[in-house]
C-alpha cells in the first residue's frame, strides 16, 4: 500500500510538472528572444533622429558611438554615385541584397547572419530617400538567461516531485503503521495476550477497525473472565467445604466409621485437586495488563476474610487483617486473586493445628503491591522444596496446587512468590505483585533479584473482628 501510494504520487506529479514546465520553458525562450530584438529596435530608434537631420558620416559615427551599441550597429545610406558612400557606416553583416530589399519594401526585417541575427530598420532621410539601420543580435544575447531559467524551473519541478513523494510516503507510512498495529494486535490476541489493544490512529477506516478490534478484545476478555469466575466459584464451592468437612471428620474420634469417613474425605480432596489442576492447565495464563483485567486487592481481601474469619472462630484461631482499609488497585483478575487467597488461607487451615493464629497484610508500594499471609504454625523446613511442589512435582502428601495458583498469579505481573519465616514464628508467604508500567528493582549479584522488604507490623489479634 505504501509503495503504491508513492508510485501514484510520483506518476501524477511528474505528469503535472511536465505539462506545465515544458510550455513554460518555451514561453521563457520566446520572451528572451523578444527582449533581445526589442532592445535592438530601441537601439535602431535612437539613431533615427540623427539620420533625419544629417547624412554626414562623421556626425553619424558620433551618433552611433553615443548610442552605446559599439560594433553591433551599422548605418547603410543610399548610394549617390559614390561607392564609399554606398558602403555605409559601421560593420556590415547582412547581405547587400537583404539591405536593398528592406530599403525597397520600406519595412523592418530580420535576417540570419553568422553567429546571430541582424535587425534591418528602414529610416526616411530628409531628402526622401531610405537609409537602413542594421543592429546585430548575437545568439548569446537571444538565449541570455534562458538556461538559468530552465535550470530553476527544472529544480522547482524536481522539488515538487520529491515533496509529493515524501508526503505520499508519510501518508502511506501512517496508513501502513496503523494497519501493522492492527495485525500485530490480532496476532498477540491470538497468542493469548489478552491485554493487547490497538491504538485508534490513522485514517478513518483504520480507526473504526481499531475501535471494532478493541471492542472485540474487551468482549473476549470479559467472556474469559466470566469463565474464570465460574472456575473460581467451583474452586471455592468445592475446596472450602471440603476443608470444613475434613476438620469435622478429624473430630469424629476413632472407629471404623470415622476412619472410612476420613478416607473418603481424603479421596474426595484428591479428586477435586486433580479436577481443578486439569482445569487450570487447560486455561490460558493470567493476563496482568489490559482494560479487561484489574481489581481492588483490599476489597478482595475483605470479601474472602468474611468466610475465613467465620471458620477461624469455629477453630479458635486469632486472626488479623492490615492494609485492607484503603483501595489498592492491582493488574490482576479479581477471580485469580480470590483463588490465590483461598489457596494460601486453605493451606494455613490444612497444615496448622486448631487455634493457630494467622494474619493477612497488604502493603501498597510505588511499583508493587505485596500480600503477606503469615501464621504461627511450625513453619516450613525447606521453602525451596515447597516451591518445587508448587511447580507440580508433588511430595509429602501435598499436591502443591495452592502454591502453583499463587505463583502463576505473581509471575503473570512480573513479580514472584517467596516463602520465609514470619514474626508470628511460623510461615510467611509473600506474594509480590508488580504494578503495570514498572519493573522489579534488580540488585545484588549472581543475577539474583532482591527487592526492598516491606516494613513489618507488629500484629494484634482478635478472635472476632468486623471487616469494613
Amino acid at each position: 500500500m505504501r509503495w503504491a501510494l508513492v508510485k501514484v504520487s510520483l506518476a501524477v506529479t511528474a505528469m503535472v510538472v511536465v505539462a506545465f514546465a515544458v510550455p513554460l520553458g518555451l514561453v521563457i525562450k520566446e520572451l528572451a528572444r523578444d527582449r533581445a530584438f526589442s532592445n535592438a529596435e530601441r537601439d535602431a530608434a535612437e539613431i533615427a533622429p540623427a539620420l533625419s537631420i544629417t547624412t554626414d558620416h562623421e556626425q553619424l559615427r558620433r551618433a552611433v558611438a553615443s548610442a552605446g551599441s559599439g560594433d553591433r550597429m551599422a548605418v547603410h545610406l543610399p548610394a549617390d554615385g559614390d561607392a564609399a558612400a554606398a558602403a555605409g557606416i559601421g560593420m556590415r553583416r547582412a547581405l547587400p541584397e537583404d539591405i536593398e530589399s528592406t530599403r525597397r519594401l520600406g519595412r523592418a526585417a530580420t535576417v540570419r547572419v553568422p553567429d546571430g541575427s541582424a535587425l534591418l530598420q528602414p529610416v526616411a532621410l530628409s531628402s526622401g530617400e531610405i537609409a537602413v539601420v542594421e543592429v546585430y543580435v548575437a545568439d548569446a544575447a537571444v538565449g541570455a538567461g534562458v538556461h538559468t531559467a530552465w535550470t530553476v524551473l527544472a529544480g522547482v519541478g524536481f522539488a515538487l516531485i520529491v515533496g509529493s513523494v515524501a508526503v505520499a510516503d508519510r501518508l502511506g507510512a501512517r496508513m501502513v503503521r496503523a494497519a501493522q498495529r492492527l495485525v500485530e494486535g490480532a496476532r498477540e490476541l491470538g497468542d493469548g495476550k489478552l491485554g493487547s489493544r490497538v491504538p485508534e490512529e490513522g485514517p478513518t477506516e483504520l480507526r473504526l477497525a481499531a475501535v471494532a478490534f478493541n471492542s472485540m478484545a474487551d468482549q473476549v476478555v470479559q467472556l474469559l473472565a466470566n469463565e474464570r469466575e465460574l472456575a473460581a466459584d467451583l474452586s471455592h464451592r468445592l475446596r472450602t467445604p471440603l476443608t470444613v468437612l475434613r476438620l469435622n471428620a478429624a473430630s469424629l474420634g476413632e472407629g471404623p466409621a470415622a476412619e472410612q469417613t476420613r478416607a473418603a474425605v481424603a479421596q474426595l480432596e484428591r479428586e477435586v485437586d486433580t479436577i481443578i489442576r486439569t482445569a487450570r492447565e487447560a486455561k490460558p495464563q493470567t493476563v496482568a495488563a489490559g482494560p479487561g483485567a484489574g481489581c481492588d486487592a483490599a476489597e478482595v481481601v475483605r470479601e474472602r476474610m468474611v468466610f475465613w474469619s467465620a471458620l477461624a472462630e469455629d477453630e479458635g484461631r486469632k486472626w488479623r487483617v492490615a492494609g485492607a482499609d484503603t483501595p489498592v488497585r492491582i493488574p490482576v483478575v479479581r477471580a485469580d486473586l480470590a483463588a490465590a487467597l483461598d489457596a494460601l488461607l486453605g493451606n494455613v487451615f490444612r497444615h496448622t493445628r486448631e487455634g493457630t493464629a494467622f494474619a493477612v497484610d497488604v502493603h501498597n508500594g510505588e511499583d508493587a503491591v505485596i500480600v503477606l499471609v503469615s501464621d504461627a504454625g511450625p513453619g516450613i523446613a525447606d521453602p525451596e522444596a515447597a516451591m518445587a511442589r508448587g511447580r507440580g512435582s508433588g511430595a509429602d502428601g501435598s499436591t502443591g496446587l495452592g502454591l502453583d495458583i499463587v505463583r502463576r498469579l505473581a509471575e503473570s505481573t512480573g513479580g514472584d512468590v517467596r516463602i520465609g519465616s514470619s514474626v508470628l514464628g511460623g510461615t510467611e508467604v509473600r506474594v509480590w505483585i508488580q504494578l503495570a508500567g514498572h519493573r522489579p528493582e534488580r540488585r545484588g549479584h549472581r543475577g539474583g533479584v532482591r527487592r526492598r522488604r516491606p516494613r513489618r507490623l507488629v500484629p494484634t489479634f482478635n478472635r472476632s473482628r468486623s471487616l469494613p
